[in-house]
């Protein structure tokens, strides 16, 4: 070994590794500036999202050709506990004109008019709604807060005060992604840096490792920012809130893995460069493969027809790609220039020898010949994992078969996950006033007040296919649109390409199941009626979303598990471990559903969950849980080829079960922080992650994986089965011989 260990010279040593770190400080100072701005280039329109050939999405288009603009309508709200007075009545009545004015509400064409429909009263006489076009859509969230500023100060006493609909509800959604920029960040940085510290026991080791992945991540926001800035790509909120914490977390990993071999070296060399050498020889591959898994699996995401999911796999691509370039550079280059240092104060020292003290094996029945394996594998080995492995020693059979019933059992649970959407009044968990205000609404007012159903006909079929919409279930009221904010039955209908737009009021809530199914039932009749009909809506815009992204989870699924499996295979250059491999993570995947269903259920009592969870969830744990099992099995195989696979499984699990456990722990609590952003998405991703990853680390990782293939011996080498007889062999020589 010491001839294969690299040495440049002094000018070399000095230059290299300066050169990388500025590269990295110039990359951070481009990129950090970004992270205020990125906000800029972010959508959170949900329409957007969705395919161009989605009903919902042709109607969208369609009427804009009627309405000429882009225009959000908000549902200004006013309530009251009795009867409204008329001279409460009287001042609500005023505030059209106020509402109007404010910077962002849509102008009337015509003089002396109001672009504004109301006040319109409620039947009860308890409530009073105003319909308010918001064209400046790119800055909906000041202009809902200044409608709420206008209703605070003129509102009369005693009353109530909401700004709801599509606009109030999008402008809250905004609001609640406001923590991602900055104190998510935070979070996910200060929970990495306690991790490290309490694993490493090193203040200098946090800070580089953090150091690492902070300049990933400022490389990352930099190219995503300009990507979405030249309209490549689409960026939304939860998209910016992934990707933050994909970085971070793996980046982490990856330098976990690293740090981890140069310690290992400096245990056995002198010199920090000819530590840096064997580092990266020996952490080069696994880390490479892991981020081409992850990065291959998300680019899978391409072939999704919904357009969030599309836009999030070259967004999470490039962070993972980042990540895998940070710390195969600029971690290298600060570990060989702090040396012994960066372990601060618990230096790694030269080691004199291989003394160890071991626990007996206290093994009936086992032969001096696996006995000796057994204590050629464990050698070095202490605390739990050299536990860990004497238990899988004795009983390999007896601990993967437990394991499996244990997950299998936790995997029954998902036939209780309610992943069919939710409607966008139970998106956002903290406090909204549009939230309230739809709740408010639904008591006084239509559901699916502000939020009509759209349906697009021929205009030779107009008064036949108005018939067939107001005499549908559900449908309190339709008209056909003629101009201006509200109805009129005396003037001409808009016509535009030979077709009419119509609009119908919902007795449900627009984004309600019951609402939704409203919209099946048109797309089931109006056809009859006119063979062009489209029906489209905020309603309708749900309910696509919510099919397309099941049909995603069937299309997604198998091309992942086809690639992560081509990867293993090319890697391990074997058959049976990848297939072993991809099993354990579709198993760890569907126990981590199985419980997330049952505790999203009855212990976090979440009305259901959204449609693309399941996708999301299997897109991470998988890809994430393949960089444990590369991590696990690049070095189990390095082993292997040296002592055969029994010694080999051991030594394996005993030199990075450390490292996979940290790095699980890391990547847990980085997702977790994801729950500190209220809205059900992300908290029901946080868990999923957080737990699953854990769950693959201490479970799958640690006792199932290892057991089974120190159970199948070399047979989970075929077809290069050969290759570790060899090992075997010599591996037996040298337990015997009591060599190392």
């Amino acid at each position: 070994m010491k001839n294969a260990d690299w040495s440049p010279k002094r000018w070399l040593r000095i230059a290299l590794p300066s050169v990388l770190i500025v590269v990295w400080l110039l990359v951070a100072g481009l990129g950090g500036p970004t992270f205020g701005k990125i906000s800029d280039v972010s959508t959170n329109d949900q329409a957007s999202f969705l395919p161009a050939s989605a009903e919902s999405t042709v109607v969208r288009d369609w009427q804009l050709k009627f309405v000429d603009s882009n225009v959000i309508p908000a549902v200004v709200l006013l309530t009251a506990e009795a009867p409204l007075s008329d001279s409460q009545l009287g001042e609500i009545a005023a505030l059209s004109e106020k509402l109007g004015a404010v910077s962002g509400v849509q102008k009337p064409e015509l003089p002396a008019t109001s672009a504004i429909a109301g006040p319109i009263p409620s039947e009860d006489k308890k409530a009073v709604e105003f319909l308010v076009p918001i064209s400046d859509t790119g800055e909906i969230k000041t202009v809902v807060g200044d409608l709420r500023d206008v209703l605070n100060d003129s509102a009369p006493d005693g009353v109530s005060t909401y700004v709801t609909g599509p606009a109030g509800l999008t402008a809250d959604l905004v609001s609640a992604f406001g923590g991602i920029d900055g104190v998510l960040l935070l979070v996910a940085l200060l929970a990495v840096f306690v991790i490290l510290l309490v694993v490493y026991r090193s203040v200098v080791l946090p800070l580089l490792v953090l150091f690492t992945s902070v300049v990933a991540l400022c490389a990352s926001i930099l190219v995503v920012y300009y990507m979405a800035s030249w309209d490549w790509i689409k960026l939304s909120g939860q998209s910016q809130g992934i990707l933050s914490i994909l970085v971070i977390g793996a980046a982490t990993d990856y330098s976990l893995l690293m740090v981890a071999r140069f310690r290992e070296a400096l245990h056995q060399v002198d010199s920090k460069w000819a530590a840096l050498g064997r580092a990266m020889r020996g952490a080069w591959e696994p880390i490479v493969a892991s981020g081409s898994t992850v990065i291959l699996a998300m680019l899978c995401l391409l072939f999704s027809d919904l357009n969030s999911n599309r836009s999030l796999g070259p967004i999470a691509a490039i962070g993972i790609l980042f990540s895998l370039l940070a710390a195969l550079t600029c971690l290298p280059a600060l570990l060989v220039s702090f040396g012994r240092g960066a372990f601060w104060p618990f230096k790694p020292k030269l080691s004199s020898g291989h003394e160890h003290k071991h626990e007996a094996l206290g093994t009936a029945g086992m032969n001096a010949m696996t006995s000796n394996q057994v204590e050629h594998g464990l050698a070095g080995v202490v605390g739990i994992w050299r536990r860990v492995g004497l238990l899988i020693a004795r009983k390999p059979r007896l601990t993967w078969v437990v394991t499996l019933v244990l997950l299998l059992a936790a995997s029954s649970g998902i036939v209780q996950l309610q992943a069919n959407g939710v409607s966008q009044t139970e998106v956002i968990l903290g406090q909204s006033n549009a939230v309230d205000g739809q709740r408010a609404l639904a008591k006084h007012f239509d559901g699916g007040s502000g939020s009509p159903v759209l349906i697009i006909a021929d205009q030779d079929s107009k008064d036949q296919v108005l018939a067939a919409v107001e005499g549908t279930d559900g449908i309190t009221e339709a008209s056909i649109y003629t101009g201006g904010g509200r109805p009129d039955a005396a003037a001409e209908p808009v016509i535009k390409d030979g077709r009419v737009l119509i609009n119908a009021t919902l007795k449900d809530q627009a984004d309600s199941d019951a609402a939704e199914q409203v919209v099946v039932e048109l797309r089931k009749q109006l056809p009859a009626v006119d063979a062009t009909a489209l029906v489209g809506g905020v309603s309708a815009i749900a309910l696509d979303t919510n099919v397309t992204a099941q049909s995603d989870l069937f299309k997604i699924v198998p091309l992942v598990l086809l690639v992560i499996l081509i990867v293993l295979t090319l890697l391990l250059r074997s058959i049976v471990a990848p297939l072993l491999l991809i099993a354990s993570v579709v198993l760890s995947y569907l126990a981590t559903m199985g419980v997330s269903a049952l505790v999203f259920n009855h212990v976090f009592g979440f009305p259901g969950a959204d449609a693309t969870v399941p996708l999301f969830g299997f897109v991470f744990l998988v890809a994430l849980g393949v960089d444990y099992n590369i991590f696990l099995m690049t070095r189990v195989r390095e082993e292997s080829l040296l002592m055969g696979t029994h010694a080999g499984v051991l030594r394996g699990l005993g030199k990075t079960g450390g490292v996979i456990t940290s790095a699980g722990v890391v990547l847990a609590a980085t997702f977790a922080a994801l729950g500190i952003i209220p809205l059900l998405f992300l908290a029901q991703l946080a868990f999923i992650v957080a737990f699953g990853v854990l769950l693959d680390t201490v479970i799958v990782r640690s006792l199932l994986v290892p057991a089974l293939t120190y159970d199948l011996g070399n047979r989970v080498w075929w077809p290069a089965k050969a290759r570790f007889d060899d090992g075997e062999k010599k591996g037996n020589e040298l337990s015997l011989s009591g060599g190392s």
